[in-house]
């Protein structure tokens, strides 16, 4: 009687917005009240394969109206989205897929081969479907979808597990982070207040769905009653006939896409904007306003663990701040101890409220220890000024993570991929300053005696062993790398004798 859950809103945009476009995506247009009719047909299907409250559903996949449907029938199901990061190499994308252990794996068009490949390590998965083309041991995802569009009665709590986005992990693997309805519904809510959303808003979705700004940025547009143009990959070109043909009003980023839209655009194109969030330099932000005058820049703080933004203020009233916590959140910043920091005072940032994770998948000791003493502890840190301001410092030695172009790198992932180099002998990766994607992996490598390699060959090979935006931009040999009496790296530099940096 007193929940309240996605299918919900989904039935109530129906109602009330049946023909105004719920999506447009490919140049075609998803009316409300369709995508509620395509759903219930899909969900249906999910159903009648066995899928139920609670069950995974795995998707690979880039942005697609496939995967734009599967997201509302789980929703309607009780059940639980499993996207992947398909940028991932197979192993990556094995492994994500294993922690989840889904009933369902559906394999976006350009996926299809990878996903067969994998079929013999994924022993939960009952059923497999191909968006797209046919494929051998795949079923088309158009036959998921039943003539049927009432589904078995089952009591939907909002409060239960919706998506599991893997995030940052401190020993170098991924965990999958819990989000239920309500978490979303709750910290969409904030954000519809602040940017006073309407069914008349219409959001550029150019970020990918795996990503809880991309996911949160779609549903929020949803629950506003908006329409999403929903982009297969970003391209600014494409970016900006969107802004123009559909009169794009909010839009959700990571660097440098901002950069690439202001290049490409011309006086007037950009007008209808009116709200625009992400992680971008001062420089882009404070050039997009001076260009788009009608436009406000937000900047945030934010987790998939705290269902995305915790924060969000306009960048001109505290400019290089990430803001102010929104409607639904508290923060604070404590020691080791978890002791509040007085106001300027730099310590870890915690956040509490209904808009924190439900926990990490199967992974009881590290919830604990991330949610200890009634705080979600981020593992960044921050220091408050006096009016409430956030100011980001940096992570905190234990969460190792090297953010660039909105995507999480795991050093440890890194140097592992590059270990296995028959002439490396030692190697540390960092994150280094990079005016374009914000951080760029460096990796500093130690030679075995009489081997010989280049920086170009260390990248190529460790792209064929991890996703490609985690390879190292930039590789330096050094004779040793200087480390402690416990054997730990003690942060000292040595001098480089050869650099190289690719895109």
């Amino acid at each position: 009687m007193r929940s309240f859950t996605l299918g919900d809103v989904y039935r109530r945009n129906a109602l009330r917005f049946p023909d105004r476009a719920a999506f447009i995506i490919k140049g075609r247009r998803i009316t409300h009240s369709d995508y509620l009719y395509r759903i219930q047909r899909l969900a249906a299907g999910l159903a009648e394969r066995g899928v139920s409250s609670g069950d995974r559903v795995g998707i690979v996949s880039q942005n697609c109206l496939e995967m734009i449907e599967l997201i509302g029938a789980t929703a309607l199901l009780g059940a639980i989205l499993l996207p992947v990061n398909y940028r991932l190499q197979p192993d990556e994308i094995a492994y994500v897929l294993a922690d989840g252990s889904p009933v369902i794996v559906v394999a976006g068009e350009d996926y299809h081969d990878t996903i067969v490949g994998l079929r013999q390590s994924l022993p939960t998965v009952e059923h497999y479907f191909a968006i797209g083309q046919e494929s051998p041991y795949l079923t088309p995802f158009a036959q998921l979808s039943t003539n049927n569009t009432s589904l078995p009665f089952s009591a939907i709590d909002a409060n239960d597990g919706f998506v599991i986005i893997h995030t940052a992990s401190v020993g170098g693997r991924p965990r999958g982070a819990l989000l239920s309805q309500m978490n979303l519904l709750t910290a969409h809510s904030s954000l519809i207040d602040i940017w006073q959303l309407t069914e008349q808003d219409v959001s550029l979705g150019v970020l990918p769905l795996f990503h809880v700004a991309g996911l949160g940025l779609m549903l929020a547009t949803q629950q506003a009653g908006g329409a999403s143009v929903i982009a297969t990959k970003f391209d600014a070109a494409e970016a900006i006939r969107d802004i123009v043909a559909e009169k794009i009003t909010i839009m959700s980023e990571f660097a440098p896409m901002l950069g690439s839209i202001l290049d490409l655009a011309t006086p007037g194109q950009l007008s209808s904007l009116r709200a625009v969030t992400g992680l971008d330099s001062s420089e882009t932000i404070e050039r997009f306003e001076r260009e788009c005058p009608g436009a406000v820049f937000w900047v945030t703080f934010g987790q998939s663990e705290t269902s995305g933004l915790a924060t969000l203020s306009r960048y001109r009233d505290r400019p290089k701040s990430a803001g102010r916590p929104m409607f639904w959140r508290s923060l604070a910043i404590v020691d080791s101890e978890d002791s509040l920091k007085q106001t300027g005072e730099a310590g870890e940032i915690v956040v509490c409220g209904p808009t924190v994770f439900l926990g990490y998948w199967g992974l009881a000791t590290d919830t604990d220890y991330t949610l200890r003493n009634g705080w979600h502890h981020t593992g960044d840190i921050g220091y408050l000024d006096a009016d409430g301001y956030l100011f980001y410092v940096g992570r905190m030695p234990e969460k190792q993570l090297i953010k660039t172009g909105g995507e999480n790198v795991y050093p440890a992932e890194v140097e592992n991929a590059i270990r296995k180099h028959p002439a490396i002998a030692d190697v540390v990766v960092i994150g280094v300053p990079d005016p374009q994607w914000g951080e760029s992996v460096k990796a500093i490598c130690v030679l075995h005696p009489s081997m010989e390699a280049t920086p170009e060959e260390i990248i190529a090979f460790a792209g064929d062993l991890i996703a490609r935006y985690k390879r190292p931009k930039i590789v330096t040999f050094v004779e040793n790398i200087p480390k402690n009496s416990a054997g730990r790296i003690d942060g000292a530099s040595t001098t480089s004798t050869h650099d190289c940096k690719t895109t």
